[in-house]
Order: structure tokens, then C-alpha cells, then sequence
């Protein structure tokens, strides 16, 4: 990838990978799911794809080596969520990325930390898509949540859609849900990644361009 770079985040510095094409118009923060991380091959197409979009990405670790060894922390959304938050006030002053309008890209429990971590930087965030996301965990940050966001679901993914729906009727930012038919949960159908992904890229693209609002710090 383009500009690729290795990084650590926040006070715990977590190890990530940055990177930043030239002339990047946004930045989008991954927040994987359970048993995923910044090697991820899956997170790393999709990093692929938005970097030759034109956006800079960051894969990080949310939690550390000994962390990640109780799996209590995978399902601890209030942890995720402020380590999600640590990686957008990084990304506030990295010179590599500072002033680029921020998306945050979630999937499974991620999902629900990004919408906390949103909720809690609200004017540092442009934009939230959730890819085959547990949103309904983010709970009071639905209702706080001003970023507009995008909900993809797999069509074959029953329970994890009703779940979706029903986050998404308790949110009262701009939201829209993308069915990707045939699909399930992690979108390992012929085509159907890259039609997520592609959704998820679209969204970004409308939503990610530079402006003073996007330039605040830590509220």
C-alpha cells in the first residue's frame, strides 16, 4: 500500500499501520471485530481499496498482547470505544494525517466501539460505516451519535439485520442500511466483500473532504 508506515497509538501504544497516499482527502480508522487485527487479510483489501480511493487508512491493535489474552476484553465495548478515541485524537496530531476529515470503519464489535468512540469526538468525526457491525452494543452512544452512518448487513445474516434495524431506529443522525443480498456474516460469498466494501468506500468518498470544522481538537 501506498505510504505505508508502521505507527503506535495511544497510551498504551498499540501498534498500527498507517497509510497515507499522496494527496489523501480523508482518513479512515479501523475498528476490527473479535479474533481480527491490523494483519487481518481482510482488513488489509479493504485498506487496499480505500487507499486507491484516495484515503488514507489506520489498522491498529485495539488491545494489547495481554489483553487480548482475556477474552472478556474482545466484548468490553466502553474499553474499545476509548481506544478507538485514542486513535482519533493521534490521528488530530500526526503531521501525517493531522487536518484530514476522519472515518471510522467498524465491523462486528468494532462497530459498536467506533459509534461510542464518534460519540465521545463528535467534532472530529465525519463519518461511521459499520460492515456486518453489532451496533445495538454501543448503547446510549445510538442516541448521542451526530457523524451520519452506514449500516451494511449481509441479506442471509437474519439475526445480526434485525439487530441493525432495530440500533438503527433508535439513532437520530443520518443513517442508511445497505442489504448486501446472498450474504452472510462476513461477506465470504464470491463477490460480496468487495460489494461491502465498495458501499463502505462510496460513503467515505461523499463524506471525507476537507474543511475547518474538521480541524477541531479534543473536545
Amino acid at each position: 500500500m501506498s505510504g505505508e508506515s508502521q505507527t503506535t497509538i495511544g497510551r498504551s501504544d498499540l501498534p498500527g499501520i498507517l497509510s497515507a497516499p499522496s494527496g489523501a482527502t480523508g482518513l479512515v480508522i479501523f475498528a476490527h471485530g473479535s479474533g481480527s487485527s491490523r494483519f487481518s487479510p481482510r482488513n488489509r483489501h479493504a485498506a487496499d481499496l480505500f487507499n486507491r480511493a484516495g484515503l488514507a487508512t489506520l489498522l491498529f491493535d485495539l488491545l494489547t498482547e495481554e489483553e487480548a489474552e482475556d477474552r472478556a476484553n474482545v466484548f468490553d465495548i466502553e474499553l474499545l470505544g476509548a481506544r478507538v478515541a485514542e486513535a482519533i485524537d493521534w490521528a488530530a496530531d500526526d503531521p501525517r494525517v493531522r487536518g484530514l476529515p476522519i472515518g471510522l470503519f467498524g465491523a462486528s464489535t468494532g462497530a459498536a466501539a467506533a459509534i461510542v468512540a464518534a460519540a465521545a469526538r463528535q467534532k472530529m468525526v465525519a463519518a461511521v460505516v459499520s460492515r456486518g457491525g453489532r451496533p445495538d452494543l454501543a448503547g446510549a452512544a445510538l442516541r448521542t451519535l451526530k457523524a451520519p452512518i452506514l449500516l451494511i448487513v449481509g441479506g442471509e445474516d437474519l439475526e445480526v439485520l434485525a439487530l441493525n434495524q432495530a440500533a438503527m431506529a433508535k439513532m437520530g443522525c443520518e443513517t442508511a442500511i445497505e442489504i448486501v443480498p446472498g450474504a452472510v456474516h462476513l461477506f465470504e460469498e464470491p463477490g460480496t466483500l468487495d460489494q461491502a466494501l465498495n458501499a463502505a468506500r462510496r460513503w467515505f468518498e461523499r463524506r471525507l473532504r476537507p474543511g475547518p470544522h474538521h480541524l477541531e481538537k479534543r473536545q
